[in-house]
């Protein structure tokens, strides 16, 4: 069976695969100093299945080593580390690639192989990132922003009176507390983020939306097809609350990533 390793800033994933189906998911906090030792007690026996391969996808370099040892010892495999050089099946315009973050490349690819290009693919975690694949499957680019809660851990850093608050969805805009009033601010505005920010890609000159155009036929007989609509899907912890109250997310996937490691396992010739 596969693992399939999620190390993101705020969670580790493990997802296990038996064949394309997943059986088993974990999730633990992200601790930068944990051990290899301190891995082996966090997730213990939790994960009783028989794994022959693991890979891993990190944006968090200062626990890759303590995942490496730990897998090794765990289930004495050596984890495959996504590298951003990795062939996703998409011609990726990103200088320079290196900073590119693993997360993003996966969970492209992973939209691209299950639902198609062009998409918009939507990542709601301890940062938003928003990237862009285009008819002809390249990665066209993207943009990030702040989370929801990292907005709410900003607000009380940089304040001496405002508490960090639990993001939820309030019952009203407006309200009558200091903490429903940060709520607020943050949960509707971020709302309205995503609405502006998804339009405005669409919207972009030589974006997915306008820019490109298939052909069918040659010579005389060619005929420029304008490109569908992109498919905008979602993922992340709060992708359903914000997919259910906004009106540009066509799609949430919750493992997009994880199933985009199974897929990209496979692709490389890993299994």
């Amino acid at each position: 069976m596969l693992l399939a390793v999620d190390i993101g800033n705020s969670n580790t994933k493990f997802g296990v695969y038996d064949g394309e189906r997943l059986i088993f998911k974990l999730s633990i906090p992200t601790i930068r100093k944990l051990s290899a030792d301190d891995l082996s007690k966090i997730v213990g026996n939790k994960i009783e299945h028989p794994i022959s391969s693991a890979i891993v996808s990190s944006v968090v370099p200062e626990i890759d080593n303590a995942m490496d040892g730990f897998l090794n010892f765990k289930f004495h495999v050596n984890p495959v580390f996504v590298k951003n050089d990795f062939d996703f099946g998409l011609t990726i315009n990103y200088t320079p690639l290196a900073d590119a973050g693993a997360d993003r490349l996966v969970n492209t690819f992973s939209a691209v192989e299950k639902y198609g290009a062009p998409c918009i693919v939507c990542s709601f975690g301890t940062a938003l990132t928003i990237d862009v694949v285009d008819a002809n499957r390249t990665l066209i680019g993207g943009l990030i922003a702040p989370g929801m809660n990292s907005l709410a851990t900003a607000l009380k850093i940089t304040t001496s009176k405002l508490p960090e608050v639990e993001i939820k969805l309030p019952d009203a805009v407006i309200q009558t507390t200091t903490i429903g009033s940060i709520q607020s601010g943050i949960v509707f505005g971020y709302f309205g983020l995503v609405e502006t920010l998804i339009l405005k890609v669409k919207s972009e000159p030589g974006a997915v939306a306008t820019g490109f155009f298939a052909v069918r036929g040659t010579g005389a007989q060619s005929l420029p097809l304008p490109v569908p609509t992109p498919t905008v899907i979602a993922t992340g912890g709060f992708a359903k609350l914000i997919a259910e109250n906004t009106t540009q997310i066509d799609i949430v996937e919750e493992n997009l990533l994880l199933d985009g490691l199974r897929r990209l396992h496979a692709r490389i010739g890993l299994c």
